[in-house]
């Protein structure tokens, strides 16, 4: 009796393989293409642009062992099921694989899994379509303008401006964001204000509460200079106070939707310190699927590139169930939540959310790496709060009026926790206000000043764009799709372009020149609206509403006619990269050192090489600002390696700490918070003596010496810490909370 054949089922990644053959059983074959097989040639350009912009594919060099087998295999079996990602690439690697394996119609289904779960799979294989040739030729057309651009540009980049360079239709796109905003920066005018703090007391009581100055019951207005703010506590200063009115009520503030692969990205940046592609690397594993002890292999998320904010039907009963059953029906809202997808969204699948709420982190735990438990208790909350209730809050708010000067009081307190319970999303900043609990007061009472606090402040420019906020600007402007994010910030970094300087991205001076080299010549490549334009072209093809190849000749009758025109005004020209100078000077010689790049990274240098060869590490911003005049806090090192924290502006301001500054402020004078350095979560403190959270050093979490004046001094200009000090510090040399 002949041998009964096996289907197979053809995946990307072995982990995903291990997990659907044993949910498929015996009658299935489930093998792993281990991604492109068959792409265009490395070393050319591979399409023919004069015929129809025809792309020449080969197999991958390499992988001829992989292709042998599955051909093999395919061969023997009655139907070949193609499994890849639900996505444009996995679209398109599964139409690669028909091809290169030979597949006839009839033979080769195509299968995509939202999750890996045994419901999912089986019911998917059991309803099989054929390959979108739509969704294909919206990735060759995606794959056939980036290799237009980048092997017409490049070869120009490395004869003009430097060999190595690479252009790309979003990363240069992407650069020209950072870039854009460090010019703001640098021609941002800061303009003085003054803040005004009025402590006030209540009655003959001892009970004081701070109140700042607001403007006129009117209208709210700016203290825009020292004269002004002394002029409003003279004011002040010779009339009583008294309330003007109090205000009492309830806030609610809703939970944030379930996360797409954007708002993933950002979220893991902010809360976990991930980079976009790590997020993405631990998220692929929770898809892919991760054995649990009593339930074996079990893929814990829905799939992770999407921009929608749709939440099948089951999801939402299994959530309602969920919160009811362990949190109480209070916490679930009057109706079922549902979030609008923003329009442009491709929508082919759900939100990022887990694939059974009630393999919640704390049961899943020690079945995961500490990367995929912080992950997944993150995708976990953010689905599981977006289905509670509000959270609910007693707002109050306290008018002080005197001499027709108002100053304001506000506190919230929570009433009910609501989706709290489970997910608060982080912020990008934290807000300095002070916010304590204020007396039982009615409009009316008269109060006693006890003083006015001044403050100089200045304006801030923008802030630099973290890898988070890059991505949502880069969403925000139609710039790229959910799968390119992420690879789009590792090319600009890798390739020079943008370097990382604690959590902010800056542009160099490489970055800079190729932009503005870019800007001048060929404007569309760079041009936000246009670059969102062809994103939105790719998605008309993947509905079939226009033809992949005349978007290709539309896009490069433009193209060529910029290239050639740029290759003629630069004839015989060369651009120079300028050295990017630093803050710091030579030791040796007293030069003003530059960055440079090596093996290791980039470095400071004396530009006097080779007359003089020293070099130092660069330093690095830190989160906070400088306690004593507002400045940035910069990660510095001691000659004998030892870390500490300095004001950007040196001995003019003269501030230092061996403490790791953090993006938290103290809730009583606004003050940036610091927590001990090492490894492991520590609890921050004020360090600010005039502060009443103000924690003395011997109740910092560790033992140490209080350094002399002399021994801050010589740490500020970069000399030996004194040795008691020092001694206790090498722990911190490689601490990861740092950076």
């Amino acid at each position: 009796m002949a041998k009964a054949k096996t289907d197979l089922v053809i995946v990307e990644s072995p982990a995903k393989a291990r997990t659907i053959e044993k949910y498929l059983g015996s009658n299935y074959k489930v093998v792993a293409s281990m991604g492109h097989l068959r792409d265009l040639p490395k070393s050319t350009l591979g399409v023919d642009i004069e015929g129809g912009f025809e792309p020449k594919y080969l197999p991958v060099k390499g992988r001829e062992d992989v292709i042998n087998d599955l051909k093999k295999k395919s061969r023997s079996a009655d139907v070949v099921y193609l499994a890849t990602d639900p996505d444009r690439e996995g679209e398109a690697i599964s139409w690669h694989l028909k091809e290169l394996l030979g597949l006839p119609d009839e033979k080769a289904r195509r299968v995509t899994f939202n999750e890996i779960t045994k419901r999912v799979v089986t019911e998917s294989i059991r309803s099989p379509r054929e390959i979108d040739q739509d969704l294909v030729d919206a990735q060759q057309a995606r794959r056939i303008l980036d290799r237009i651009v980048g092997y017409k540009l490049s070869p120009l980049l490395w004869k003009k401006v430097k060999p190595g360079l690479s252009a790309g239709r979003v990363q240069s796109v992407a650069t020209r964001i950072v870039v854009d905003r460090e010019n703001e920066i640098q021609s941002f005018q800061s303009e003085e204000y003054w803040l005004l703090d009025a402590e006030l007391r209540c009655g003959d009581t001892d009970e004081t509460f701070t109140a700042r100055y607001y403007g006129t019951p009117e209208k709210k207005l700016d203290v825009p200079s020292e004269a002004e703010a002394d002029r409003i506590i003279a004011d002040v200063s010779g009339e009583p106070f008294r309330i003007h009115s109090v205000k009492r009520g309830t806030k609610q503030r809703s939970p944030s939707p379930p996360f797409i692969t954007s708002t993933l990205q950002q979220e893991a940046s902010r809360r976990l310190g991930m980079t976009p592609r790590r997020t993405m690397s631990i998220a692929q594993q929770l898809y892919e699927g991760v054995d649990i002890t009593g339930r074996g292999t079990v893929g814990l998320i829905t799939y992770m590139r999407t921009d929608s904010l749709r939440l099948s039907a089951e999801a939402l009963q299994a959530a309602k169930a969920f919160i009811i059953a362990h949190y109480g029906p209070e916490y679930y809202p009057a109706s079922t939540r549902t979030f609008k997808t923003k329009s442009g969204a491709q929508d082919a699948h759900e939100a990022i959310r887990p694939t059974d709420v009630t393999l919640t982190p704390e049961a899943v735990r020690k079945d995961l790496t500490q990367e995929q438990y912080r992950l997944y208790r993150l995708i976990w909350g953010r689905f599981t709060a977006c289905q509670m209730a509000n959270a609910v809050y007693d707002n109050v708010v306290v008018d002080a009026l005197s001499a027709g000067h108002l100053f304001r009081a506000n506190y919230s307190e929570q009433k009910f926790p609501g989706y709290t319970a489970v997910y608060e999303e982080a912020k990008d900043e934290e807000s300095s206000e002070i916010r304590r609990p204020l007396p039982a007061l009615k409009t009316g009472d008269t109060v006693e000043l006890v003083k006015v606090a001044k403050e100089q402040q200045f304006t801030q420019p923008p802030t630099r764009y973290t890898e988070a906020t890059l991505i949502r600007a880069m969403e925000e402007k139609g710039i790229g799709r959910p799968s390119t994010y992420a690879p789009t910030i590792s090319t600009i970094t890798s390739r020079g372009y943008v370097v990382k300087e604690g959590r902010y991205l800056r542009p160099t001076n490489l970055g800079e020149v190729v932009t503005q080299m870019m800007e001048e010549y060929f404007k569309d490549i760079v041009d936000l609206k246009f670059t969102a334009h062809m994103e939105d072209e790719l998605d008309r093809i993947e509905t079939g509403a226009t033809a992949w190849k005349d978007v290709l000749g539309a896009f490069y009758g433009d193209f060529d006619a910029e290239l050639r025109d740029a290759e003629a005004k630069l004839e015989g020209k060369h651009i120079k990269v300028p050295d990017e100078l630093s803050d710091e000077v030579c030791d040796v010689c007293g030069r003003q050192m530059v960055v440079k790049s090596g093996r290791f990274g980039r470095f400071l240098a004396c530009p006097g090489y080779p007359e003089c060869t020293f070099t130092k590490p660069l330093v690095i911003e830190m989160p906070g600002k400088c306690p004593k005049c507002g400045g940035r806090i910069l990660k510095r090192t001691s000659r004998k390696g030892y870390t500490f924290y300095a004001c950007e502006r040196g001995q003019e301001c003269g501030f230092m700490s061996w403490e790791v500054p953090t993006k938290d402020f103290c809730p009583d004078c606004g003050k940036t918070l610091f927590k001990p350095a090492g490894k492991g979560a520590k609890k921050a403190f004020c360090i600010n003596p005039d502060c009443k959270s103000f924690v003395p050093e011997d109740k910092r979490g560790y033992r140490r010496r209080v350094k002399t004046d002399a021994a801050k001094s010589g740490d500020e200009a970069g000399k030996k810490p004194a040795k008691k000090s020092a001694a206790k510090k090498p722990a911190a040399k490689k601490t990861k909370s740092e950076s």
